[in-house]
C-alpha cells in the first residue's frame, strides 16, 4: 500500500505538540493585530492575544495562498507520498480553494502523486476531531481513498456546540445586529451557536447567563451523541480554562466519557469569536 500523509490547516486548533507527535504537517493562516502580522500557532500566546482583544484591539485574519500551500505539500510529494488534506470549511475562508489549486499544482509537477483535498465543513476542534478519527482509520490500515471516503461520509456527523461571552465580536463579524449585541449584553444573553451542514456558524438559540449557556452546549452534545461510540470529546475555550473545566466535568457526568481534550481556541478562529468562547465537539446523529 502506498504511503500517504494527512495534512491540516492551523484552524484545527489542536496543541502543536499533539500534531508533532503524530507527524501531521500544518499549513497555517495568519492574523494581524495591533499593527503586527503573526502566523497562527506562533507568536502571541493565547493570553497575550485575548488580552489585546479585551483591550479593544481588532484582529484581521488572512487566508493561505496557493503558492504557500504548494510549498508545504512539496517535500512529501518529493518523497513520493500521496497527500490527504483536511481543509478549513469553505464557508468560512477562501483557504480551501487555495489548497485545491495547490494540490493541482503538485499533481502536475509530480506525476504519480495523488493529492486529495477535502472540504471538512468544520472548524476549530471540529476539524481536530475529524483529524483524530482519520488518523485512527489510517492506523487501522485504510488506504488514502478509503480514509477520504470515510471522512466525506462522516464529516457532517462532527457536531460543534458553541457559546460566546461577548456578543460584540459576533456583531463585528456580521452574525448579529448591533442592536441585538447591545441589548443582549445588557441582559446577559449568551448565544448558542452551531456549525450547520453548509459549514457556516449559525446562532440557533440563547440562554440568559453564563452557566445556563455552558449547561446547554453539553446537553446538546448529550442528545446528538446518543447511539454513537465517542471515544473522545474535545473542548475549546478562549482564555477561560475554568469554564472549560466546568464543561468537562459535565461531560464526564452526563456522557460518561473521561477522555477529554481541552485546548485554547486558536488565534485565527479566536479573532472572530473573541475571548470567553467555549465549545464542545462530538460525533453525533446530526449537527
Amino acid at each position: 500500500m502506498k504511503d500517504f500523509i494527512i495534512t491540516v490547516n492551523s484552524t484545527v486548533d489542536l496543541p502543536k505538540e499533539w500534531l508533532e507527535e503524530r507527524n501531521v504537517p500544518v499549513i497555517p493562516l495568519r492574523y494581524t493585530i495591533d499593527g503586527q502580522t503573526y502566523t497562527d500557532m506562533e507568536g502571541l500566546s493565547a493570553k497575550e492575544f485575548f488580552n489585546k482583544l479585551r483591550e479593544g484591539k481588532m484582529s484581521v485574519t488572512s487566508q493561505v495562498n496557493p503558492e504557500e500551500a504548494a510549498a508545504l505539500f512539496e517535500p512529501y510529494a518529493k518523497e513520493g507520498k500521496d497527500i490527504l488534506h483536511l481543509g478549513f470549511s469553505s464557508a468560512l475562508s477562501g483557504t480551501l480553494n487555495s489548497m485545491r489549486i495547490a494540490g493541482e499544482m503538485i499533481e502536475e509537477k509530480y506525476p504519480g502523486v495523488k493529492v486529495i483535498v477535502i472540504d471538512t465543513l468544520c472548524a476549530c476542534l471540529g476539524e481536530g476531531l475529524l483529524l483524530y478519527k482519520a488518523l485512527q482509520k489510517k492506523a487501522e490500515g485504510m488506504t488514502i481513498d478509503e480514509v477520504a471516503q470515510w471522512v466525506e461520509e462522516n464529516k457532517l456527523h462532527i457536531c460543534h456546540n458553541v457559546t460566546v461571552d461577548d456578543l460584540n465580536h459576533l456583531q463585528r463579524g456580521g452574525r448579529i445586529s448591533k442592536t441585538t449585541a447591545v441589548l443582549g449584553t445588557l441582559v446577559q444573553i449568551k448565544p448558542i451557536i452551531h456549525m450547520d451542514d453548509a459549514g457556516s456558524l449559525q446562532v440557533i438559540g440563547k440562554e440568559r447567563g453564563r452557566k445556563k449557556s455552558l449547561n446547554k452546549i453539553v446537553n446538546m452534545a448529550v442528545e446528538q451523541s446518543k447511539g454513537w461510540d465517542n471515544d473522545i470529546i474535545m473542548i475549546t475555550h478562549g482564555d477561560c480554562i475554568e469554564d472549560a473545566e466546568y464543561v468537562a466535568k459535565l461531560v464526564r457526568e452526563k456522557m460518561g466519557i473521561d477522555n477529554i481534550l481541552i485546548n485554547n481556541i486558536g488565534t485565527v478562529i479566536g479573532s472572530h469569536t473573541g475571548p470567553g468562547v467555549v465549545a464542545v465537539f462530538c460525533m453525533g446523529n446530526k449537527r
